[in-house]
């Protein structure tokens, strides 16, 4: 009888573990989900730098002066050349790296967008016009024009800092806008006078420069639905 006791506890045991093992296996599962959903979103999170900072903690190692053979940055024949292939072909080029230059610049940190906002800053300054590239990464909410001056556009705007329209100030910024909000949307786009491209926010929106830009112009006051 004890030996059937054992055998049938035996039995109870392994039929408990095999129960088990599914719920473990679930668990286990979740858990890797959870992670790859938390570092997803802490990557999401994490600003792009923009075309500037790449070139300056990176690129000009060798493009500054063309060591290797690159193209130096200012040399508008060399890079009207590179620009004919267009964005798409050069950046391609930087991703998988060409001649002595590696995969990523050296960088493999580095985002597609940020190589690819490398390149714009290098091609604007050696003569081109191209707008630096929006991150691929989708906000969940658009921020207001409110929040986006708040963080960096009162910086100089405020006092009119570098000749900067002032808040508010209908005299400063009618000039600018008597062409159509959009070419004012696209100057901060590229970059103008001592503003750099968006601003010095790599991940600005298009939509979102225009919500500032409103703002500023309405002197700090969000528009509102008509009733």
């Amino acid at each position: 009888m004890s030996a059937e006791n054992d055998q049938a506890g035996k039995m109870m045991g392994a039929e408990t573990l095999f129960d088990a093992g599914p719920r473990r296996l679930l668990a286990l599962v979740v858990s890797v989900l959870l992670i790859s959903v938390t570092a997803q979103d802490a990557m999401a999170q994490k600003a792009e730098r923009n075309g500037k900072e790449v070139v300056e903690s990176l690129c000009v190692s060798c493009h500054a002066s063309g060591a290797r053979g690159a193209p130096k940055i200012g040399d508008k024949k060399a890079w009207a050349k590179l620009a004919s292939r267009g964005l798409s072909g050069l950046s391609k080029s930087a991703l998988t790296g060409i001649r002595d230059m590696p995969s990523h610049g050296g960088n493999l940190n580095l985002t597609d967008t940020e190589i690819e906002r490398a390149i714009t800053y290098m091609v604007n300054r050696s003569g081109g016009h191209w707008a630096e590239p929006v991150s691929r990464t989708t906000r969940a909410t658009e921020r207001t024009g409110e929040q986006i001056v708040s963080i960096r556009c009162s910086h100089c705007h405020q006092t009119g800092v570098n000749g900067a329209p002032k808040i508010g100030d209908k005299a400063d910024w009618i000039p600018r806008l008597k062409p159509g909000i959009d070419v004012v949307v696209r100057s901060a786009i590229n970059g103008h006078g001592g503003m750099p491209p968006r601003g010095g926010m790599a991940d600005l929106s298009d939509s979102e420069i225009r919500n500032a830009i409103i703002f500023m112009f309405n002197g700090g006051t969000p528009l509102t639905k008509a009733p």
